[in-house]
């Protein structure tokens, strides 16, 4: 089963390539074709994002690289870049992939129509500004293919980056990762 990490709005940067050695994740997708693109904080990621790339867009990649797959599977992805496995998950012409692993995706609100054709599994966290997470939850998990969860930490707690990264959080949601697709956790190791 091969992994593809899919970004949040500060792209490939060297924690997320670190994390992808940690899950042997074949590719990062981000939004900005690899480059580092070193932004200060969140708010300069967030509009430089809006301002030069888009959703659209970045689901337009995520597609185009998703068609030429040709063995299973999974994706993670990780705020806007789980916003888009979100999307892409309803689009029939994916085929190869079995799983994707969303962690606070909060442009999923906007999205609540999508109908999942893979597996998914939607990681809220304990809150968010825009929206009431529970209600959020409770209105997705009924759909088929959907597993939900809200986890006692905030927006961006995988992200080295976040004012939200939480070291427990990540390595709690590691060791997952690595029981799940690996067969092992850091604990092990």
């Amino acid at each position: 089963m091969d992994i593809i990490l899919v970004s949040d709005v500060f792209g490939k940067t060297p924690a997320l390539v670190k994390l992808s050695e940690e899950l042997n994740a074949n590719i990062i997708i981000d939004p900005y074709d690899g480059i580092n693109m070193n932004f200060k904080n969140e708010a300069e990621a967030y509009s430089y994002f809006i301002d030069k790339v888009g959703l659209d867009n970045y689901l337009s990649k995520l597609l185009e690289i998703t068609m030429s797959i040709s063995s299973l599977t999974t994706l993670i992805g990780f705020s806007v870049g789980a916003s888009i496995i979100w999307k892409l998950s309803e689009n029939s012409s994916v085929k190869n992939i079995s799983h994707g692993i969303c962690y606070y995706g909060s442009q999923i609100r906007n999205f609540k129509e999508v109908n999942p054709l893979f597996e998914v599994e939607l990681i809220f966290p304990k809150v968010e500004t825009h929206f009431d997470v529970l209600q959020l939850q409770s209105e997705l998990c009924k759909k088929q293919k959907v597993k939900t969860m809200k986890v006692d930490y905030l927006h961006g707690f995988m992200n080295f980056y976040s004012t939200n990264y939480n070291e427990v959080a990540y390595l709690e949601q590691l060791d997952y990762l690595r029981l799940k697709f690996l067969g092992q956790n850091t604990n092990q190791l």
